[in-house]
Formats: structure tokens, sequence, C-alpha cells
């Protein structure tokens, strides 16, 4: 297995000349699955996604394929190269690759697709990347979406373990953000619209910052908006509480692979080992040890798959 990351421009003028399939045959799929010999795992460049990355080639390598990782951390320049053929697999994010994917088809103004119900948002993404070349294999358990988090003495102090317990206890609630929180639908307004909680301001520290966190736990804002695989909440002595009514759009871990070179059986069966075990709290602990450890994504997922039977 080779790592190596390529510069933006380079892989830019690779897809330039190599494209996915035409619009002309858009909406029919062509080429057979294929299975080729040596296969190229992208990674977008921050911690989960290498560690997904990691942990997916080390699967293929077990299942008899050589691999190379490759980094690049643009969405608008690794999802053509997947198209083309230079990226292979590459892991994503279900609701985000879907609404993606449909402005990419449909525009920039084309009404979202992605929504909180995973079966939806699937079927959803399998439409907008067939036509493309793309196969999205299955997801598993492991997801990381938005979440919201306050202090454990908060959260004692007011018997507080959902959004809903939130919303019913009438707590003003100063929310720490990004400033966009304040027109999103997951955020400001979801959370007056669907758990009914009193948002006093929004505190544009961004989101999941240091910065944020402890504003959060000085008692200066409530809440703070955050990540469902955030691995440091506990140095900030908060905890998540469960978006119980569903506000967050699905956004599972699925892999995405090129039909023409990667669409086999053997790849799917390989990945999908990894579905059987991975978690969202599995990945936090892995960001955390990357993240906060300052151990090596390789080391971490080779690890973790030995640790799950996954590796001999």
């Amino acid at each position: 297995m080779r790592l190596r990351t390529v510069a933006g421009a380079v892989l830019l003028g690779l897809t330039a000349c190599t494209t996915g399939p035409s619009l002309e045959n858009r909406g029919e799929v062509t080429a057979p699955p294929g299975d080729s010999k040596h296969l190229t795992i992208g990674s977008a460049g921050f911690t989960e996604s290498d560690l997904l990355a990691q942990m997916y080639a080390q699967l293929l390598n077990q299942a008899g394929y050589k691999t190379s990782l490759i980094t690049v951390a643009n969405r608008e320049l690794y999802e053509p190269a997947l198209e083309s053929g230079q990226i292979d697999v590459v892991p994503e994010y279900a609701a985000t690759f879907a609404d993606w994917l449909n402005a990419k088809t449909d525009g920039p103004d084309a009404p979202p697709v992605g929504s909180p119900d995973l079966a939806t948002t699937m079927r959803a993404l399998r439409r907008l990347a067939t036509p493309r070349g793309l196969t999205v294999l299955d997801p598993g358990r492991a997801v990381d979406q938005n979440a919201f988090a306050v202090t454990g003495a908060y959260a004692r102090q007011h018997h507080l373990k959902t959004l809903s317990d939130l919303g019913a206890s009438g707590l003003k609630v100063r929310l720490a953000a990004g400033d966009e929180c304040v027109q999103r639908p997951y955020c400001e307004p979801g959370l007056k619209k669907v758990y009914g909680i009193d948002i006093t301001g929004v505190d544009p520290k961004g989101v999941g910052t240091t910065q944020a966190k402890r504003a959060v736990q000085s008692g200066q804002d409530q809440m703070v908006l955050t990540t469902t695989t955030d691995a440091t909440l506990d140095q900030f002595g908060l905890v998540l509480l469960a978006d119980d009514r569903h506000l967050q759009n699905a956004d599972y871990v699925v892999p995405v692979v090129n039909r023409a070179r990667a669409g086999s059986e053997r790849v799917t069966k390989a990945l999908g080992k990894l579905n059987e075990v991975l978690t969202t709290a599995d990945l936090a602990s892995m960001n955390q040890q990357v993240d906060s450890w300052r151990r090596l994504a390789q080391d971490v997922a080779r690890t973790y798959l030995g640790d799950k039977g996954l590796l001999k």
C-alpha cells in the first residue's frame, strides 16, 4: 500500500482529459462491474477520511488487491476523478454526497434530496450516482452528523438526555456555533421548530472549535454545535444530547466506488465487513487517537481492524 498526496492543479489537469460517462449516456449504465487488480483509495484529507481510507485499503489488501492512497481535499476535484477512474474508492457521507451530486446535476438551487431518513437518502444518492458510473455500497452504523453538546453538570442539573428534554425544560439557551447557524434549518431554526428550544442567540465561534467548547465549559454559552464523532468532548466536560426527533440528515458513512474498476462483488464483500463492526463511537475513538494522541492513521486503522478480527 502506497500513500501519496496529489496537488489539486495536477489532478484537475488529469480529470480534464478523462471524464466519466458523457451527458448523453447519463441515465443508462453501459459498463459491467469491473475488478481491477490495483485500486486507488481517495481521502478528503481530514482525520476521519484518512482513517476510513486506510481501513478500506487494508481490507482490500487482504482481499488480494494492490492499493494506493491519494489525498485530495476538494470534493470538486476528487469526485470527477472518481468518475474517470483515477480514484476507485472513496469514503463519503450519504446525505451530504447526495445533495452535492444533486446540485451538480440539477444546479445549485435544486431542492435538497438528503434527509434524516436513511432509506430515502440512499435511494436519492444511488439515483444520482449510478448514471455517473458510480456505485454506492451499503452504509453501516457509523454516522458523522451535526450534534449538540452541553456540560455534563448542566445535563445532570436539568435532567437532560435529549434535545426534546431541553425543549421541554423551557431553559433559555445561548448557542456556540458558526454564524450560518442562524439560517441553516438543522441549526437554530430547526432547534426552535422541531424541539421548541428557546435559543436566545448564536455566539459565532465556529462548529466544534476549541473556542466554542470553552464558551460552554465556562458557562458563557449553554450549548455548542459539534459533530457525532467529536473526540474531544470529554476534555471539556461536555456530553451530547440525543437528536431524538431526527433533525439532522442521515450522514452515514458509505463507500463509493467506480463501477467499471471496483464494482465487483469481491470489493463489495471486502468493504462490507467494516459495516458489521464500525460504530460512531469507534470513529470518535480513532479520531481521538490520531488528533490527541498523535498516532498515525495507518497504525490506528490496523489496530482497530485487528482487534475486530478483520485482519489476519
